[in-house]
């Protein structure tokens, strides 16, 4: 890992999370670096017409770049493209902005996460590929909020600390794990059967009541740790395709 005492950083692998208009010709580039973790770049001149950053600076694809600066917004000096990632399309491209948004206001700045990174390019692989996108997502979600702090308990008792069955019912609190339900029900809990929590220990989604149970589950937590920030893209793939 570089030197974070630097001001120039050469040739550091990173995607694209965000971009927006910045002054008259610039942008500002939320990325996602393998070796800084979410810093913001203003890429000077990158909206002119012949920019050498214009067709560079996409999202999803692998890239190395070079920057300066110590302040919370740095200077883009060089991007270069690495490839070996198709372009995501459709129900994946949607996926791929959820999870670029999820990263962007989750995730604190300058705080690096090399394993969240390695997920992040491996995730966009399997969109790209096909296959079970909601699956997918939900690999990820764990991960993300597993790097944040914030791992999931998913094989025992939060309460007892007895292993959880398959067979019985449980309810996950917030910030404490599962717990066998008594019936009292209350605020911020939600039921899950033993074998949902077993089956997402092991990331296997594949019974329907798992998937279903899960993506209750990781919406109520996510939303949870987002606090007032609401998900734009998650509302579209809800409108699109109930993921």
């Amino acid at each position: 890992m570089a030197d974070a005492g630097r001001t120039r950083h050469d040739a550091q692998p990173a995607f694209v999370l965000h971009s927006y208009p910045y002054r008259e010709t610039s942008l500002v580039c939320e990325v996602f670096t393998q070796n800084f973790g979410r810093i913001a770049l203003v890429a000077r001149g990158a909206r002119r017409p012949r920019s050498v950053l214009r067709g560079v600076l996409l999202a999803f694809q692998p890239l190395l770049l070079s920057w300066a600066g110590k302040s919370e917004l740095r200077t883009l000096h060089k991007a270069e493209w690495q490839g070996g990632l198709p372009q995501l399309k459709g129900i994946a491209l949607l996926c791929g902005f959820y999870l670029n948004e999820l990263m962007v206001k989750l995730l604190p700045r300058d705080d690096p996460h090399e394993r969240l990174y390695q997920t992040y390019h491996r995730t966009l692989h399997t969109l790209s590929n096909g296959g079970d996108h909601a699956a997918t997502l939900r690999r990820f979600e764990k991960q993300l909020l597993k790097e944040l702090g914030y791992a999931l308990i998913l094989e025992h008792d939060a309460a007892s600390g007895d292993p959880i069955q398959p067979g019985r019912s449980y309810q996950y609190l917030i910030e404490r794990g599962p717990v066998e339900c008594d019936g009292s029900g209350g605020e911020n809990r939600l039921e899950l059967t033993g074998q949902t929590l077993l089956d997402m220990a092991r990331d296997d989604y594949s019974n329907p009541a798992t998937m279903q149970q899960s993506k209750a589950l990781m919406r109520v937590l996510i939303n949870h740790y987002l606090g007032n920030q609401p998900l734009n893209t998650r509302q579209l793939l809800k409108d699109l395709q109930q993921l």
